[in-house]
């Protein structure tokens, strides 16, 4: 099965990874790995046009990496997780995706500098 993106986690995901327990932790990232090759909303869900979500539910908790894609590279499609939280219900509030979109901003405005 070929693998249909690469994904680049940015420093807020990581910091927020470090919050939680290895047994969580892992099955977000076993959640990541499966959803490159495998097309299901439970796993990768978009939120609005700029932002998806990777959705991993785990001992009754949900935890949400929102991301967005950059394609500006012609070579590789990448996803770009850009921060995390846990919610108790289904549905992402407006304030973590604007939060999702102000990272993307500061990432493409970062790699154009470069």
């Amino acid at each position: 099965m070929k693998q249909k993106f690469e994904v680049i986690i940015l420093e807020e995901v990581w910091e927020f990874l470090d919050t939680l327990d290895e047994k969580s932790r892992e099955k977000i990232f076993y959640k990541i790995d499966k959803s490159k090759y495998v097309n299901d909303p439970e796993l990768f869900k978009k939120l609005d046009d700029d932002i998806w979500e990777f959705r991993t539910l785990y001992k009754k908790t949900f935890y949400r990496l929102l991301s967005f894609w950059d394609k500006t590279d012609k070579t590789e499609t990448l996803v770009v997780a850009a921060h995390g939280i846990i919610k108790k219900t289904d549905k992402v509030n407006k304030g973590e995706i604007e939060k999702g979109r102000a990272i993307m901003k500061l990432y493409f405005e970062q790699k154009t500098k470069k």
